[in-house]
């Protein structure tokens, strides 16, 4: 149960002042950030916004590393391996042997990348910035940097080291980051992560778990008017197994089968060879995964019982669901009283969503994971953000710093 906070804040009031000194030219690098195009595809943007948050970070005297990661593979519409070179981590440490140490995470990437419609962000009334990632999660990244800004105006700062994050690849999935997240995991005690709160400033508790699938059906051509009956159809036998696939839907709790894409054929007078399908599970228990798994494998053997077929299925799970660990509650409930202390009435429910936050809690680290700006319609072209929640979601985690650094807070 969280320790006493009787107090409030003025014991940190200088410390918090420096955040409230630096909030009136947030808006304006917010833009700057977000009209860097970062698509998770586009290294050259993703590696300029990194560059530019160096910049930032560097007065707080933290050892600073660019991080090459794996490129990402992938099934293309012809059913080959293809790999994508991803721009680099960013991973700053300060004070590593420090008895207190925290891992902070945020995603340089987003959703839109250089060829789509939505690349300008602007502001749009007195207390709301509009464009690509100015929520998820540019705005989550000034919101971690003000919040060790703070941590660093602190007499008691020697009691905490740091580490942050800034991944190249969240929006598909952190397979070249994983590894980076797994070191975090073992070396660090808590874990703030900076995606975006919910549009009414509530935070996620459970999340659940997500998978990427592939499966590519190989037929057989031939002409469609002088032998059809010698032919294979990729794409029928593709359409029975989707079929098939999204009749799991409602057979097990909270489980979900999304299929997102299916390309095959060409010619209207071959009978099609070939057909790439690809679907997104999410799961709502760590047994949902096995289970969700055995049912694939028995849709695919059967298929590739029928003459002249061949299914192969690839990808994974890359994200466990997340439920509330003990030490997850622990970390709500700190929360929970420093958003008292400032006036946040701080609400956690259940999301359908997955993150950093997922990977961090199956490798058994304590984590909170929607620490960053208050924003809504993520993933599309409305996105917004709340100007005003840049300093108070800031000051939210630098007062959860400052009174563990303090001894006011203690986390065993």
């Amino acid at each position: 149960m969280p320790l006493s906070t009787a107090g409030g804040t003025g014991a940190h009031a200088q410390s918090l002042g420096w955040i409230d000194d630096r909030l009136g030219g947030m808006p304006d690098e917010l833009l700057r950030l977000s009209n860097i195009n970062s698509g998770s595809f586009n290294p050259a943007g993703v590696d300029a916004c990194a560059a530019r948050m160096a910049e930032r970070f560097a007065p707080l005297g933290a050892q600073a590393e660019s991080i090459a990661v794996a490129p990402y593979a992938y099934t293309d519409e012809r059913g080959q391996w293809r790999e994508r070179a991803l721009g680099h981590a960013l991973r700053l440490r300060k004070r590593p042997q420090a008895p207190l140490r925290v891992f902070l995470c945020g995603h340089l990437d987003t959703v839109f990348g250089p060829d789509h419609p939505f690349q300008q962000a602007r502001t749009d009334g007195a207390d709301r910035l509009h464009g690509p990632g100015v929520a998820d999660l540019k705005g989550g990244l000034l919101v971690l940097w003000l919040a060790l800004g703070a941590l660093e105006q602190s007499p008691h700062r020697e009691r905490i080291g740091w580490e942050v994050l800034l991944n190249p690849d969240e929006e598909i999935g952190s397979a070249g980051s994983a590894p980076l997240l797994a070191q975090a995991a073992q070396r660090n005690h808590l874990g703030l992560v900076y995606e975006p709160a919910y549009p009414d400033g509530g935070l996620a508790s459970e999340r659940k778990g997500s998978g990427n699938f592939d499966v590519v059906v190989r037929g057989r051509a031939a002409h469609a008017g002088r032998n059809p009956e010698q032919g294979r159809n990729a794409i029928s036998a593709a359409a029975r197994l989707a079929g098939e696939l999204h009749a799991l839907n409602g057979r097990r709790e909270g489980l979900t089968l999304n299929l997102g894409y299916v390309h095959g054929g060409g010619s209207l007078n071959i009978v099609p060879d070939l057909c790439v399908l690809k679907f997104n599970v999410r799961t709502a228990h760590a047994d949902d995964e096995a289970w969700l798994l055995q049912a694939l494998r028995q849709a695919i053997e059967a298929a590739n019982r029928a003459d002249g077929y061949a299914l192969e299925l690839r990808g994974g799970f890359t994200r466990p669901p997340k439920p509330v660990s003990p030490g997850t509650a622990r970390l709500q409930g700190l929360l929970r009283d420093c958003g008292a202390a400032l006036g946040l009435a701080l609400q956690f429910r259940p999301t359908g969503g997955c993150c950093d936050g997922n990977n961090l809690a199956a490798l058994g680290l304590a984590n909170v994971d929607n620490l960053g700006v208050v924003g809504g319609e993520l993933h599309a072209p409305g996105e917004w953000m709340r100007v005003s929640s840049i300093g108070e979601r800031a000051r939210l985690s630098a007062l959860l710093l400052l009174r563990l650094a303090s001894g006011e807070l203690d986390w065993a």
